[in-house]
């Protein structure tokens, strides 16, 4: 007899680790500063995507007033702010209580009304909420059934509307520089950060969405420049770091 599936995505241990962290999380030089340096090329990513998809105008500083977007695994909110402040309606939800309190926290200094819950997006899926955007950022290789998760999070998206991922490859190159480089040469991240069987190939995400319905428009690598310490799109190198967009189609 096969297992019987958990009733939510959550890993408790990931949990634990990232509330450990809340205090750090909007420190650029802490244990968080690699998120804090892909940012500029998550936003663009993000941000030029959903302007042709929603047809919006690339040259406004608010393009998405009117849209609603889902942040899972929000954090204490390095993306979530800056969708807010390009007219997303934002809510954010993270597992971990600590880290969504530090989000809560930033935003309100920051003068910005975003929608922080502790919750995850089973839960918000089985309420029937539907959004015109869902990110789900670093959060996938954290999870403890993708399967279930990605049910979710695609559940979450209305017709017409969009889904963009970014996540770590499962290959040798990844154990070599996102956990051997980054975690315990470079000490960019704590160690155990990652778990190289938790990460997820492309494929692994392209299938499902598939299977639920969504077209994939994009797939990218994300590759670190040593020479100017900065992020950058690398379409052929899928090896390490990668991020997705996908659409649903109007009903």
């Amino acid at each position: 007899m096969s297992e019987p599936r958990p009733a939510t995505s959550v890993d408790a241990g990931e949990v634990r680790r990232f509330d450990a962290l809340a205090r750090s999380w909007w420190d650029p030089q802490g244990e968080m500063a690699p998120l804090h340096r892909l940012g500029p090329v998550r936003i663009a990513f993000v941000r030029d995507h959903f302007v042709r998809l929603f047809g919006r105008d690339p040259r406004s500083l608010r393009p998405f007033e009117g849209l609603r977007l889902l942040d899972i695994g929000c954090g204490a909110g390095l993306m979530a702010e800056p969708m807010a402040r390009l007219g997303f309606e934002v809510v954010g939800i993270d597992a971990a209580a600590e880290v969504v309190e530090a989000a809560r926290v930033h935003a309100l200094a920051a003068g910005l009304a975003i929608d922080y819950r502790v919750a995850t997006a089973e839960e918000l899926a089985a309420a029937g909420e539907r959004f015109d955007a869902v990110l789900a950022l670093e959060v996938i290789e954290h999870v403890a059934d993708l399967g279930l998760f990605l049910d979710a999070a695609t559940a979450l998206v209305r017709p017409g509307g969009g889904f963009a991922a970014a996540s770590i490859n499962r290959t040798a190159k990844s154990f070599l520089f996102a956990i051997v480089g980054a975690e315990y040469v470079l000490r960019w991240l704590p160690v155990g950060t990652h778990e190289w069987k938790k990460l997820v190939r492309p494929s692994e995400l392209v299938r499902p969405l598939r299977r639920a319905g969504f077209v994939v428009e994009a797939l990218t690598g994300v590759a670190y420049d040593p020479l100017t310490g900065e992020w950058r799109l690398a379409p052929e190198d899928l090896d390490v770091n990668y991020m997705l967009f996908a659409r649903r189609p109007p009903a």
